[in-house]
């Protein structure tokens, strides 16, 4: 397991109109760990331009959590230029972000893998010339009948969902401490039985 830092990215489209998107429960995520961090996020510059950034420890590692202030599909270039800026390798780069493949309220850890037609992932793929990086998968469950996936992600949570979200955004932040602390495989199962 490599000394650090970490990257840590949460995914999510900018802006108030988004904020409570199925599509922006990797932001939550990660301004959840921020606040158990004590990390204030704040603009970047330069290489780290287009997004909202902040240096700690979670798990007892060095982090640099940071969320993209661009599109989602639009995130990869913001990630290349942190890990340029603070020289993490892709591998241990770990983004936070839905997944409608996993029912809702469920947490998957996992390294690689394809994309899920996740605009985000695919964006980072491209930009970091890799899949190989780590992902926290917060299950967001697929769409009612035919709903289009792509509009679904795109509406805030049900108000049932919201019920259960904080409770959520806490179990994926657990995971992603988990996956800090003890590696992946370990971590995958402590975390993997409980949801």
């Amino acid at each position: 397991m490599s000394e650090g830092p970490f990257l840590v990215v949460g995914l999510g489209n900018p802006g108030p109109s988004y904020a409570g998107n199925r599509h922006n429960v990797g932001a939550m995520v990660l301004d959840e760990l921020a606040a158990r961090a004590g990390v204030r996020l704040s603009p970047g510059k330069g290489k780290r331009a287009r997004t909202l950034i902040g240096e700690g420890r979670l798990a007892g590692r060095r982090v640099v959590l940071a969320r993209p202030t661009s599109y989602m599909n639009e995130s990869g270039g913001p990630v290349r230029g942190l890990l340029d800026y603070h020289s993490i390798p892709a591998t241990d780069l770990v983004v936070l972000h839905d997944e409608l493949d996993i029912p809702f309220a469920g947490v998957r850890l996992k390294r690689g893998g394809g994309e899920g037609g996740h605009n985000g992932l695919r964006s980072i793929s491209r930009a970091t010339g890799t899949r190989d990086y780590l992902r926290v998968r917060v299950g967001i469950g697929r769409p009612p009948g035919r709903q289009d996936p792509a509009d679904f992600v795109l509406k805030d949570f049900s108000a049932t969902e919201r019920k259960e979200l904080d409770l959520l955004v806490a179990e994926a932040a657990d995971a992603t401490e988990e996956l800090l602390a003890l590696g992946l495989e370990a971590a995958q199962n402590v975390v993997h039985p409980r949801s």
